[in-house]
């Protein structure tokens, strides 16, 4: 019983320190609107909106985020806003949203259906 408790207190620790994880945490808490995040979306779809799209160096394809996990959604565009993934342009534009909008911006993208490859 002695090591259990240290080990017990020591993971509830870990878990309140850790956003988004405990209960209570407000990171990344905010509900989103799906119409909000469908006004906010248009400076996507520059990228993530166009068939085949393909970034110039390096030379990778935009991935389509229609569909895609809401939590993921949110949780990449906190790491672009925090500086943990490195691309220019998701590092600017995450760096301008609230967390009301990255929750908004998610529940659009998770609501819509994911586009089909057009490739041959």
């Amino acid at each position: 019983m002695r090591r259990f408790l240290p080990a017990l207190c020591g993971t509830a620790l870990a878990l309140a320190m850790a956003p988004g994880l405990a209960l209570g945490s407000t990171a990344g808490s905010s509900v989103g609107d799906v119409e909000t995040g469908r006004l906010l979306a248009f400076t996507c779809a520059g990228c993530h909106g166009i068939p085949e799209l393909r970034n110039a160096y390096p030379n990778f394809r935009v991935p389509k985020i229609a569909g895609q996990n809401e939590t993921y959604l949110i949780n990449a565009l906190h790491a672009y806003r925090n500086g943990d993934r490195q691309h220019p342009t998701m590092v600017a534009q995450a760096s301008s949203l609230s967390e009301q909008d990255i929750a908004d911006l998610a529940a659009y993208f998770a609501s819509r259906v994911p586009q089909q490859d057009r490739r041959p």
